[in-house]
């Protein structure tokens, strides 16, 4: 497995943020992203995970939650790639794809638009 420590690892996913074009990160709302060194044991090939409600279903209700929360597995991620710079371009895909959850874009379009 490739060795990166968690805080190289954070780093990459906040460079992946950054690149975000300012167009879309201003139209986020409510919602934070963590990394974590594993997922949950039931599916431990998880590179990321979007919990919470898109913005596409949010209406007059919605007021007062908890942010949604977008989740970077470290441990996931390290295993597949060979590279740090495999892992730069894993960072990236795996935080435009959860993102793109945030924004209502679900799993079958993403695919189509090579973020599987």
């Amino acid at each position: 497995m490739l060795e990166m420590t968690r805080e190289e690892f954070e780093e990459q996913v906040a460079e992946a943020l950054d690149r975000i074009p300012p167009e879309l990160t201003r139209l986020m709302d409510n919602v934070a992203v963590f990394v974590e060194d594993e997922p949950p044991a039931d599916d431990p090939e998880l590179l990321g995970l979007y919990e919470g409600t898109p913005l596409t279903d949010r209406g007059e209700w919605y007021a007062g939650v908890l942010p949604d929360r977008i989740t970077i597995y470290r441990g996931p991620t390290l295993r597949m790639c060979g590279s740090r710079e495999e892992v730069v371009a894993e960072a990236e895909v795996t935080v435009v794809h959860e993102i793109a959850h945030h924004f209502g874009i679900d799993d079958a379009r993403l695919h189509a638009l090579g973020y599987g």
